[in-house]
């Protein structure tokens, strides 16, 4: 069975345009974290890759 939509107004769209759009900023926030995680880490390994290679010397 299918479901029925109920005919939008303009508060409805707005609501679903609203939540939308704080669904799609919560994923882009939730994105830079990683990211910004990611190159933090990327930056610590080479940092002691660059410690580890001066002490050989």
């Amino acid at each position: 069975m299918t479901k029925k939509q109920e005919p939008q107004t303009p508060a409805t769209r707005k609501k679903t345009a609203s939540s939308r759009e704080d669904r799609l900023k919560a994923a882009l926030k939730a994105n830079m974290g990683r990211r910004k995680a990611q190159t933090r880490a990327r930056q610590a390994a080479e940092a002691n890759n660059t410690s580890s290679e001066n002490e050989g010397q």
